[in-house]
Protein backbone atom coordinates (compact mmCIF):
# COMPACT_ATOMS: atom_id res chain seq x y z
CA UNK A 1 0.00 0.00 0.00
CA UNK A 2 1.05 3.77 -0.58
CA UNK A 3 2.32 5.53 2.34
CA UNK A 4 -0.67 7.43 4.69
CA UNK A 5 -0.83 11.07 3.84
CA UNK A 6 -2.84 13.13 5.93
CA UNK A 7 -4.01 15.55 2.83
CA UNK A 8 -4.69 14.30 -0.95
CA UNK A 9 -3.33 17.69 -2.30
CA UNK A 10 -2.24 21.13 -0.57
CA UNK A 11 -5.58 23.14 -0.38
CA UNK A 12 -5.92 24.98 -3.96
CA UNK A 13 -3.84 22.19 -5.17
CA UNK A 14 -3.97 20.39 -8.51
CA UNK A 15 -7.22 18.62 -8.36
CA UNK A 16 -5.79 16.02 -11.19
CA UNK A 17 -3.26 14.38 -8.51
CA UNK A 18 -5.62 14.45 -5.89
CA UNK A 19 -7.53 12.22 -7.82
CA UNK A 20 -4.75 10.60 -9.76
CA UNK A 21 -3.24 9.45 -6.04
CA UNK A 22 -6.96 8.35 -5.23
CA UNK A 23 -6.75 5.96 -7.81
CA UNK A 24 -3.32 4.83 -7.23
CA UNK A 25 -4.33 3.84 -3.36
CA UNK A 26 -7.72 2.32 -4.48
CA UNK A 27 -5.80 0.29 -6.27
CA UNK A 28 -2.92 -0.97 -4.21
CA UNK A 29 -6.48 -1.85 -1.95
CA UNK A 30 -7.87 -3.66 -4.85
CA UNK A 31 -5.08 -5.52 -5.75
CA UNK A 32 -4.52 -6.58 -2.14
CA UNK A 33 -8.10 -8.15 -2.59
CA UNK A 34 -7.68 -10.05 -5.59
CA UNK A 35 -4.32 -11.87 -3.81
CA UNK A 36 -6.72 -12.33 -0.68
CA UNK A 37 -9.47 -13.37 -2.72
CA UNK A 38 -7.03 -15.11 -5.16
CA UNK A 39 -8.92 -14.13 -8.34
CA UNK A 40 -7.20 -13.43 -11.66
CA UNK A 41 -7.72 -9.34 -12.48
CA UNK A 42 -5.95 -6.11 -13.89
CA UNK A 43 -6.62 -3.18 -12.48
CA UNK A 44 -6.83 0.12 -14.77
CA UNK A 45 -6.95 3.88 -13.49
CA UNK A 46 -8.33 6.90 -14.97
CA UNK A 47 -9.96 10.21 -14.09
CA UNK A 48 -13.26 10.88 -15.54
CA UNK A 49 -16.08 13.90 -14.88
CA UNK A 50 -13.60 14.86 -11.95
CA UNK A 51 -13.19 11.94 -9.92
CA UNK A 52 -11.09 9.16 -10.27
CA UNK A 53 -12.31 5.90 -11.79
CA UNK A 54 -10.68 2.49 -11.02
CA UNK A 55 -12.01 -0.71 -13.05
CA UNK A 56 -11.11 -4.43 -12.26
CA UNK A 57 -10.77 -6.25 -15.94
CA UNK A 58 -9.95 -9.54 -16.66
CA UNK A 59 -8.39 -11.40 -19.98
CA UNK A 60 -9.60 -14.93 -18.91
CA UNK A 61 -12.30 -15.93 -17.21
CA UNK A 62 -14.49 -13.52 -16.31
CA UNK A 63 -16.90 -15.54 -14.03
CA UNK A 64 -14.47 -15.33 -11.21
CA UNK A 65 -14.80 -11.45 -11.19
CA UNK A 66 -18.81 -11.54 -11.53
CA UNK A 67 -18.51 -12.90 -7.85
CA UNK A 68 -16.97 -9.21 -6.75
CA UNK A 69 -20.20 -7.73 -8.92
CA UNK A 70 -22.85 -9.91 -7.40
CA UNK A 71 -26.50 -9.89 -8.17
CA UNK A 72 -27.80 -6.48 -9.15
CA UNK A 73 -24.29 -5.17 -8.45
CA UNK A 74 -24.61 -5.40 -4.78
CA UNK A 75 -21.36 -6.78 -4.44
CA UNK A 76 -20.00 -4.22 -6.53
CA UNK A 77 -20.87 -1.36 -4.49
CA UNK A 78 -20.46 -2.84 -1.60
CA UNK A 79 -16.59 -3.27 -2.62
CA UNK A 80 -16.77 0.20 -4.03
CA UNK A 81 -17.74 2.01 -0.54
CA UNK A 82 -14.97 0.04 0.97
CA UNK A 83 -12.81 1.27 -1.55
CA UNK A 84 -13.66 4.79 -0.85
CA UNK A 85 -13.24 4.06 3.02
CA UNK A 86 -9.68 2.95 2.30
CA UNK A 87 -8.74 6.14 -0.12
CA UNK A 88 -10.32 8.40 3.05
CA UNK A 89 -8.59 6.23 5.42
CA UNK A 90 -4.92 7.24 3.39
CA UNK A 91 -5.81 11.03 2.02
CA UNK A 92 -8.35 12.26 5.16
CA UNK A 93 -10.52 13.61 2.17
CA UNK A 94 -14.32 12.07 0.82
CA UNK A 95 -13.51 10.20 -2.03
CA UNK A 96 -15.98 10.26 -5.25
CA UNK A 97 -14.27 7.11 -6.72
CA UNK A 98 -16.12 5.23 -8.91
CA UNK A 99 -14.99 1.18 -9.81
CA UNK A 100 -16.23 -1.17 -12.57
CA UNK A 101 -15.65 -4.58 -12.02
CA UNK A 102 -15.98 -6.59 -15.59
CA UNK A 103 -17.64 -3.91 -17.56
CA UNK A 104 -20.62 -3.94 -15.61
CA UNK A 105 -21.04 -0.78 -14.60
CA UNK A 106 -19.96 0.17 -18.36
CA UNK A 107 -22.68 -1.49 -19.66
CA UNK A 108 -25.52 -0.42 -17.39
CA UNK A 109 -24.00 3.19 -17.93
CA UNK A 110 -25.22 2.21 -21.67
CA UNK A 111 -28.48 0.55 -20.66
CA UNK A 112 -29.73 2.89 -18.35
CA UNK A 113 -28.91 5.79 -21.10
CA UNK A 114 -31.27 4.53 -23.45
CA UNK A 115 -33.66 3.53 -20.97
CA UNK A 116 -33.54 7.39 -20.17
CA UNK A 117 -33.91 8.30 -23.80
CA UNK A 118 -36.38 6.56 -24.31
CA UNK A 119 -38.45 7.74 -21.18
CA UNK A 120 -37.71 11.18 -22.62
CA UNK A 121 -39.17 10.12 -25.94
CA UNK A 122 -42.32 8.79 -24.16
CA UNK A 123 -43.04 12.21 -21.75
CA UNK A 124 -42.36 14.34 -24.86
CA UNK A 125 -44.94 12.45 -26.83
CA UNK A 126 -47.91 12.17 -23.83
CA UNK A 127 -47.09 15.33 -22.34
CA UNK A 128 -47.25 13.60 -19.06
CA UNK A 129 -44.77 12.88 -16.25
CA UNK A 130 -43.24 9.22 -15.96
CA UNK A 131 -42.36 8.13 -12.44
CA UNK A 132 -39.80 5.19 -13.41
CA UNK A 133 -38.17 2.59 -10.80
CA UNK A 134 -36.35 2.91 -8.07
CA UNK A 135 -32.48 3.11 -8.69
CA UNK A 136 -29.11 3.68 -6.83
CA UNK A 137 -27.60 6.94 -7.13
CA UNK A 138 -25.42 5.58 -10.11
CA UNK A 139 -28.57 4.42 -11.86
CA UNK A 140 -30.32 8.52 -11.14
CA UNK A 141 -27.49 9.90 -12.17
CA UNK A 142 -26.94 8.61 -15.74
CA UNK A 143 -30.77 8.57 -16.05
CA UNK A 144 -30.96 12.30 -15.28
CA UNK A 145 -27.52 12.81 -18.10
CA UNK A 146 -29.57 11.49 -20.83
CA UNK A 147 -32.91 12.77 -20.05
CA UNK A 148 -31.71 16.37 -19.95
CA UNK A 149 -29.59 15.18 -23.14
CA UNK A 150 -32.78 14.72 -24.60
CA UNK A 151 -33.66 18.56 -23.86
CA UNK A 152 -36.22 17.45 -20.69
CA UNK A 153 -36.15 17.82 -16.71
CA UNK A 154 -36.19 15.39 -13.84
CA UNK A 155 -36.17 14.90 -10.86
CA UNK A 156 -35.53 12.48 -7.78
CA UNK A 157 -38.15 12.10 -5.43
CA UNK A 158 -38.76 8.81 -2.68
CA UNK A 159 -36.36 7.79 0.14
CA UNK A 160 -33.54 5.52 0.02
CA UNK A 161 -33.67 2.62 -1.27
CA UNK A 162 -36.80 3.67 -2.84
CA UNK A 163 -35.91 6.81 -4.45
CA UNK A 164 -36.55 7.08 -8.03
CA UNK A 165 -36.88 9.77 -11.06
CA UNK A 166 -39.42 11.26 -12.09
CA UNK A 167 -39.12 12.88 -15.85
CA UNK A 168 -41.03 15.82 -16.52
CA UNK A 169 -42.36 17.51 -19.88
CA UNK A 170 -40.72 20.71 -20.98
Amino acid sequence: MTEGTTSAAPEGGDTLTRLEQEGEIAADYLEGLLDIADLDGDIDMDVEADRAAVSIISDSNSRDLQKLVGRDGEVLEALQELTRLAVHRETGDRSRLMLDIAGYRAKKREELSELGAKTAAEVRSSGEPVKMNPMTPFERKVVHDAVKAAGLRSESEGEEPQRFVVVLPA
